[in-house]
């Protein structure tokens, strides 16, 4: 078996090296190596293996990849931010074979028709990109299957559990707000509603991601001897010659797992040769850091980081983007079987929940989400800086949602100090955030800290906060319309002045009545500002980052070409979410899959190799 935590000495040379072994990567390597057993291929993963990894493949145990001491991810730390009370932020990435795919939420999300089609490139557009997202799938859910692929390397499914009292309730609910149920949002030409949301897992209950799904087999079949996978280094830099032509990698162990001894350098680094092409597949947090490493980027960037120029692309690194995801924590009537609120809080221990085969195991708790557009009426209540962004960027869309709404049957996120109780939380988050960032190298090393601005909340006009200013009032009077609801965690939401009719419910009897005032209370100017300031010091990543190295002509701050080649060099190019010049109204690791997938088709064309 090909995989390694030390290269093989004799393993000098390849024709394809792909750095990073995330999603996208592990797509491209499967791939090649299907389409032809002979082509030598590399791939060099920071992190480590993640074959039957239990904190990958059972999806109940997801959140355990971002506690802190995790191994299976990457974490990134963002400046602090006036616009966002002075406070940092911290972007979760993969950090192991197969990238995001091996530690997300597992939410199956495909974006909208006009989000492809808004890249403007040739051969990118979503008619293009059809036969992809089909390819890479096995789909198990509702909806017309001309819209599904049913032999692919990832499975689509209900998983092992759903909380249908939950789902029904919220949805009845919903309704009563003018939001219908979606048999399937993922056509592409579906919007502005809930669905039943499937998962990235087998019907089973087991994790599909792309390391399992389009590597793993190819290891392990006995039938690709020149497929290589080294896990636990780290790529510094690609290699060039004399004619800017990518000809190899520099990597070093990756410190996390490297044996630490008085005798024993830190970072030595070794070098391997590609004879064909070099990938960069590092998501859109690492990719720009290995191609500026690279001599490639901003040059005032680069002599300030003390890393000679090879290619001047002032692209790399700006562009960032990622969508604003906010929870809030409501209490309910719901059931211990309802909820996971007993394994994430540890009222069942993963020893005996493993022990018991518990349904849990194979849920993400995550059992509705939705695409929304506000009415009129609630569009000229934002605003006029909101009512002239809506008229030129969504109103003669209607394919387009303002917002995206996750609904768990639990709680998202750290759950000390939380009494007892079954939570549903209410995660809104931002489709197409206005806000731009950027991410550079500071010096030519791996371990050098990075400048790392997400930039949240920096648009002007402060439009992408009243998009969640009102995203928070519609997820709320849905809330408070549900048969389940018993009130409001309130140190999870707003702090209204006193008086307010907006004010936290801490305790509900259940009691229904027709009181709209209830369920959509009158929010005045001051209790805007207390949702304002809530959002400001709390609202998070939804680890959907990308368009750092955007897929577009250099003139427009572009880093690669409409083949994925990387502007002014040879033989190198990027495969990954960063290479997305617009975002997409979904949870991104679809996208990230079906660009490893067409990318594959690209480089496969190049070598003269057909794909099955």
């Amino acid at each position: 078996m090909g995989l390694y935590k030390k290269l093989d000495t004799d393993l000098e040379e390849v024709d394809v090296i792909i750095a990073g072994g995330g999603t996208a990567g592990c797509i491209v390597a499967g791939r090649l190596a299907e389409a032809d057993p002979g082509l030598s291929i590399l791939v060099v993963e920071g992190g480590p293996d993640n074959y039957d990894n239990p904190k990958v493949t059972v999806p109940g145990l997801y959140q355990a990849n971002l506690l802190p001491e995790s191994e299976t991810a990457i974490f990134y730390q963002s400046a602090k931010s006036k616009k966002l009370a002075d406070k940092e932020r911290i972007v979760p990435c993969g950090g192991t074979l197969g990238g995001a795919s091996s530690i997300n939420f597992m939410m199956y999300t495909r974006a909208q028709r006009e989000d492809y089609d808004s890249w403007k490139t040739p051969g990118w557009t979503a008619d293009d990109l059809w036969p992809y997202l089909k390819k890479l799938e096995t789909y198990h859910g509702p909806g017309d299957p001309k819209h599904h692929g049913f032999d692919g390397p990832i499975h689509v499914s209900d998983g092992r559990f759903r909380s249908k009292r939950f789902e029904d309730d919220w949805l009845q609910a919903a309704e009563q707000v003018g939001y219908p149920e979606i048999t399937d949002l993922q056509s592409l030409d579906t919007n502005n509603g809930f669905q039943r949301w499937l998962r990235y897992m087998t019907p089973d209950g087991k994790r599909s991601n792309t390391a399992h799904g389009y590597l793993h087999p190819r290891l392990r079949d006995g039938k690709h001897p020149n497929l290589h996978v080294l896990v636990q280094s780290k790529v510094v830099r690609v290699l060039f010659d004399e004619d800017k032509r990518a000809c190899g990698v520099e990597f070093t162990p990756n410190p996390q797992f490297q044996m630490q001894a008085m005798y024993s350098t830190p970072h030595p680094k070794q070098t391997v040769r590609a004879r064909k092409l070099v990938v960069v597949s590092c998501g859109a947090c690492g990719t720009p850091s290995v191609l500026e490493r690279s001599g490639i980027g901003a040059t005032d960037i680069l002599k300030r980081a003390g890393v000679p120029v090879v290619q001047e692309l002032p692209g790399v690194g700006e562009n960032y983007q990622d969508h604003n995801l906010i929870g809030y924590i409501f209490k309910t009537s719901l059931g211990p079987e309802d909820t996971a609120d007993a394994l994430v809080n540890g009222r069942i221990s993963m020893e005996d929940a493993m022990a018991q085969n518990h349904p849990h195991l194979g849920w993400n708790f995550i059992d509705i989400s939705s695409k929304l557009r506000p009415t009129d009426a609630e569009i000229a209540a934002m605003g006029p800086e909101v009512q002239a962004a809506w008229d030129r960027d969504f109103k003669d869309q209607p394919n387009r949602p303002l917002m995206l709404m996750a609904v768990a049957t639990g709680t998202l996120g750290d759950p000390t100090g939380l009494p007892p109780n079954q939570y549903v939380t209410v995660a809104p988050y931002t489709a197409y955030p206005y806000s731009r960032g950027h991410l550079h190298i500071t010096g030519p090393e791996v371990g050098d800290p990075l400048d790392f601005d997400m930039s949240f909340f920096t648009d002007e006009n402060d439009i992408d906060l009243k998009k969640q200013i009102w995203a928070y009032k519609k997820g709320r009077e849905i809330m408070r319309l549900t048969k389940m609801y018993r009130g409001e965690l309130s140190a999870y939401h707003p702090q209204f002045p006193e008086g307010s009719k907006a004010a936290c419910i801490e305790e509900w009897d259940g009691t229904r009545d027709a009181s709209s005032e209830m369920s959509n209370p009158e929010y005045s100017a001051e209790d805007d500002k207390a949702i304002e300031q809530f959002l400001r010091e709390n609202i998070q990543t939804t680890w959907h980052s990308l368009g750092t190295a955007k897929m577009a002509p250099r003139e427009e701050m572009g880093v690669v070409d409409k083949v994925l080649n990387v502007h002014g060099v040879k033989g190198l190019k990027v495969v990954d979410i960063s290479i997305a010049p617009e975002n997409v109204a979904a949870n991104t690791n679809n996208t990230a899959m079906a660009i490893g997938e067409r990318a594959a088709d690209i480089i496969a064309n190049e070598l003269g190799l057909s794909l099955k």
